[in-house]
């Protein structure tokens, strides 16, 4: 990716962060988080995260300037830790292995990150307004950059032709299913809660469904 969204980009003051700025800014970030995801944007009082964290509002305000910059940065957070097992994707990888990591590591994502995979889908169903300066231009080279990369894995013979933009969409989809539809799947299957083992057995699913749709053999778990 050409450049990285950070979490960190959001705040205004421009200084750089230190140890105890960076820790009370991931502190932050993990009490809005929960907010976001059980209230909403508009149900979310900058207050309650900021006596969620142990912080006086003034000093909320110090790190974020208002309420919108503190969400687009766990939105920019969200993304970034998706996007990031995905940057180092390059032609000479073995596409199962690759795909195979990716889809387990955004199952594990949905597994110890609900909250952020539907706050994030919570924003795309309401119009994606506060998605506009993330995915930007940089954005769409590093989706292209991908994209490039299965092209070139089906023009080398090494996964059969696939549309490389439906494909990663079909990832994406998929993986974060289990988080954002949590709810449903318990119903339908009868369960409290997914646990460790359910998301594994999702993987070992998802893995051999994507990848023989790709003509790839899965590899060995």
């Amino acid at each position: 990716m050409t450049v990285e969204v950070s979490a960190h980009s959001a705040h205004p003051t421009g200084k750089p962060a230190g140890r105890i700025r960076q820790k009370n800014e991931e502190a932050i970030i993990q009490a809005a988080e929960d907010e976001f995801a059980r209230h909403g944007f508009k149900g979310t009082s900058m207050n309650t995260i900021a006596q969620n964290v142990g912080l006086p509002k003034a000093n909320l305000h110090y790190y974020f300037s208002n309420k919108l910059g503190l969400y687009q940065a766990v939105l920019a957070n969200i993304l970034e830790l998706w996007d990031s097992t995905f940057n180092s994707l390059t032609v000479d990888d073995d596409p199962a292995e690759a795909l195979a990591r990716y889809i387990r590591a955004k199952l594990e994502f949905s597994r110890r990150n609900p909250k952020a995979s539907r706050i994030y889908a919570m924003e795309v169903i309401s119009g994606g307004e506060n998605l506009s300066q993330l995915l930007n231009q940089d954005y769409l080279t590093w989706f292209r950059g991908r994209a490039a990369v299965f092209e070139a894995w089906s023009a080398a013979g090494k996964m059969d032709p696939v549309d490389p933009v439906h494909l990663i969409f079909l990832l994406w989809g998929s993986t974060q299913h289990y988080a954002d539809f949590a709810s449903q799947i318990c119903r339908v299957t009868g369960r409290s809660r997914l646990n460790k083992q359910d998301f594994e057995i999702a993987g070992d699913n998802l893995v051999r469904i994507i990848l023989k749709g790709c003509g790839l053999t899965p590899p060995t778990a």
